[in-house]
């Protein structure tokens, strides 16, 4: 049997025909908290982002109102709620997690790519100082950029990731080298080279620019590669956004208990930061918190590789996708290796969503809350209607027992990027979604 044939046959049907659908995971545990066994643990990484923050708020000046802190707001939607919520509020309250606002780097990799280039930073700064006989230096000191200007620190990434870890690799003094697909947006290799990072382009998708870009970086001893698909500590980066939203809800009078669910929707690419939000989220909340990915219906590869039941490797293209959308964050072939098989009893369920939806949500988000965010970060925005108004939903929801608890429900959609998108760009966004959203009423 091939492994597309293990994709029970309406699903294959409806992931080829690019049909919205929504996906249930039967492996799902609603207290199972996830088997990561790392070198080491999200309350490390969250010490570790804490540890450096008086560093980072010296190195860039938007983090100092933050105290050093890379932390993005919870913004209640009520008026997205009352435009796009069929039930009228019965099945709970909206919020925005808006990643998209996160300073310095403007999306949801920030926490993750922060942590990463910090973790090798230290390594760095610790080995120099065994060598040395000398104290540690300190990570903005002369000494340490000394150091780390002898290093280069890489990465492959369609963009959000890349402006990331091109951004703080270059403001510590490491050089930054950036592999992006040749069709990748061309304002986000602009943004990178105007920083001081080095963009080197290459033919073909997302993951040929990640194989390109880990080739070079392993023929390099002073070249380090941040792995996207396999990292831990952007995994773990990633992982600490759960205290940061747990400590909003609070603030906001959210419980989060038996007869007060949470749920949470991700747009996925790779499926590395809403993996470790998925992850972190679950050490946080356990079984009263139920995570959702979406993804693009050309580039479903988490639910692909998770729907085949199967460890070996499944990508969009085995099944006949092209893995080609404007949701260009998410316009990834094949799952993480490392995550999918961390989402197996983590997950409830994922869902597909049209570019043309993205546009309309975009528009409707920019037009009720004047918020703006690029297509990918509105991957989420059909997940309550997916719940609650579908019987694949409401038979998921039947059987985490949450039915009856939906009125006092939380329901928080996870932005990714769309603050260092360019106005011009942001124009474009709304003008297609106006269009979309007037031929729909018609």
């Amino acid at each position: 049997m091939s492994l597309p044939n293990a994709l029970p046959p309406d699903l294959l049907r409806a992931l080829r025909d690019k049909t919205e659908t929504l996906w249930v995971n039967d492996r799902y545990q609603p207290r199972a908290q996830g088997d990561f066994e790392g070198a080491e643990t999200m309350q490390q990484a969250a010490a570790r982002l804490q540890r450096h923050a008086d560093v980072m708020a010296r190195i860039f000046p938007e983090l100092r109102e933050a105290a050093g802190q890379v932390q993005s707001p919870l913004l209640p939607l009520a008026q997205l709620q009352a435009e796009l919520d069929t039930r009228q509020g019965a099945a709970g309250t909206w919020y925005l997690k808006c990643d998209h606002a996160l300073p310095v780097a403007g999306s949801v990799k920030a926490r993750g790519g922060f942590h990463e280039v910090l973790s090798f930073a230290e390594r760095l700064l610790d080995a120099h100082a065994a060598k040395t006989g000398d104290a540690v230096p300190a990570l903005d000191s002369a000494e340490a950029r000394a150091l780390f200007s002898t290093y280069t620190v890489a990465v492959g990434s369609t963009g959000n990731l890349g402006l990331g870890i091109g951004t703080i690799s270059a403001a510590l003094g490491f050089r930054a080298v950036v592999h992006m697909s040749s069709d990748a947006k061309q304002w986000k290799k602009d943004r990178l080279r105007a920083n001081g990072t080095d963009v080197v382009e290459h033919a073909g998708d997302y993951a040929r620019a990640v194989d390109a870009g880990r080739q070079l970086a392993d023929s390099d001893p002073h070249a380090y590669f941040v792995d996207d698909e396999q990292s831990e500590a952007l995994f773990l980066g990633y992982a600490v956004a759960a205290d940061e939203l747990a400590a909003q809800l609070h603030a906001a009078g959210r419980s989060v208990d038996a007869a007060h669910p949470l749920f949470v929707y991700l747009p996925c690419g790779v499926g590395g930061a809403p993996g470790g939000i998925a992850y972190g989220l679950k050490q946080r909340f356990g079984e009263f918190v139920h995570c959702v990915f979406a993804e693009p219906v050309a580039s479903p590869c988490m639910l692909v590789q998770l729907a085949s039941g199967s460890d070996a490797p499944l990508s969009v293209y085995d099944i006949g996708l092209d893995n080609r959308t404007e949701a260009d964050g998410l316009a990834v072939g094949l799952a993480s290796p490392l995550v999918a098989p961390l989402m197996r009893d983590l997950l409830a369920g994922v869902f597909t969503v049209e570019d043309d939806r993205l546009f309309r949500d975009i528009h409707a988000l920019a037009t009720t809350e004047n918020v703006l965010i690029e297509p990918s970060a509105a991957a989420g925005f059909s997940g309550p209607r997916w719940l609650t108004d579908t019987a694949a939903g409401l038979a998921l929801l039947d059987r985490i027992g949450a039915r009856a608890a939906l009125p006092h429900a939380t329901h928080v959609l996870w932005s990714t990027g769309g603050a260092l998108v360019p106005q011009a760009e942001h124009d474009r966004f709304q003008a297609r979604g106006l269009a979309l959203s007037t031929a729909a009423a018609h």
